[in-house]
């Protein structure tokens, strides 16, 4: 993997993010779930409520990164995207905000409610192919003939390093965190969480949760490039696709850092879920309750630790979330 005219961000270009964002960012709270630590054997588990950002996920860190660090020139000739929901959501609110033109490539997976609010939130949405390597395809043909900025979803320093501000936030809130619990998909959030905090704190734990049916930065690693992921029906749509036809950025990170990698399906899904909604009153999309479900299904040994781990969005079709929550009453 060519790894040229990339260079892999570090912890000043986080703090440098964390100087730019907050206009369009909100610092995120950590609220405490006792129930969860008694269950696990944890010391203590703490829920970054990230699903409270202004477009209800995290990807609004790193899109608020790179279009903020763009020249007037480039905000004149608009931006583009591919994405499954959430990171064109926070393109397309970011870029409204300063007045700049975006479209957002999505594949026909992505539920139409997502591609509404990127409408809603003064977006272009763009629907070709049936997979998200589909639709990063015609991006890149959409970019060079309209002559667009790329605002790519993960694989970028600047998207990497202003996902890494939600460890600064981590840090300054819950010092003694010794554990952290990171959704895995691309690995833009990952990478960026796991590269900072091992910076300010090498001896925290990074444990990465992909998902059974989209595993992608797991094969990857397997093959030692982008692997080739067949996109299967999940309650955590937020984490399909793979991790772009070339990866210059996250893999490598995610190699560097990440001490342990954990996979769940989907019935441990619906149990995280169940469990935000009963235990907090949370309406948390499936990919946020990954950390959750491995920890509540022991997937992950937690005994003694004190947990972090981000509630990455709320952004879920309600009537699938409802459907979820009338199989099962509150956790055990």
């Amino acid at each position: 993997m060519k790894q040229t005219n990339f260079t892999l961000p570090t912890i000043a270009d986080v703090w440098t993010a964390a100087g730019r964002i907050y206009p369009v960012v909100s610092e995120t709270p950590i609220v405490a779930s006792p129930l969860a630590a008694k269950l696990s054997g944890a010391t203590s588990v703490g829920l970054k409520l990230e699903l409270l950002q202004p477009t209800g996920s995290f990807k609004v860190r790193g899109a608020a990164n790179t279009i903020l660090s763009l020249s007037d020139a480039e905000k004149a000739r608009g931006v583009i995207t591919f994405s499954t929901g959430n990171h064109g959501r926070a393109v397309s609110y970011v870029a409204h905000q300063v007045g700049v033109k975006a479209v957002v490539c999505l594949s026909k997976r992505v539920p139409a409610y997502r591609i509404e609010a990127i409408k809603e939130l003064g977006g272009t949405p763009v629907v070709h192919g049936a997979s998200q390597d589909e639709a990063e395809d015609h991006y890149a043909v959409l970019k060079e003939q309209q002559g667009l900025v790329p605002v790519v979803p993960f694989d970028d320093p600047r998207v990497v390093a202003g996902q890494g501000t939600i460890s600064l936030e981590i840090l300054r809130q819950n010092p003694s965190v010794d554990t952290l619990l990171v959704p895995l998909s691309g690995g833009g959030l990952l990478s960026g969480m796991a590269m900072a905090i091992k910076a300010l704190k090498p001896s925290v734990r990074v444990i990465g949760i992909s998902i059974v049916r989209s595993p992608a930065m797991l094969e990857s690693l397997k093959i030692g490039r982008p692997a080739d992921i067949e996109e299967k029906d999940t309650l955590a749509d937020s984490l399909l696709g793979g991790i772009g036809r070339e990866n210059h950025v996250t893999m490598e990170l995610v190699k560097r850092h990440v001490d342990e990698h954990v996979l769940v399906d989907e019935q441990d899904i619906e149990e995280g879920m169940r469990y935000l909604f009963y235990q907090h009153g949370l309406v948390a999309e499936g990919a946020a309750s990954v950390g959750l479900a491995a920890i509540l299904t022991g997937k992950v040994d937690v005994r003694g630790c004190n947990v972090v781990m981000p509630l990455t969005g709320r952004n879920v079709d309600i009537a699938r979330f409802l459907s979820v929550i009338a199989k099962g009453g509150e956790t055990r």
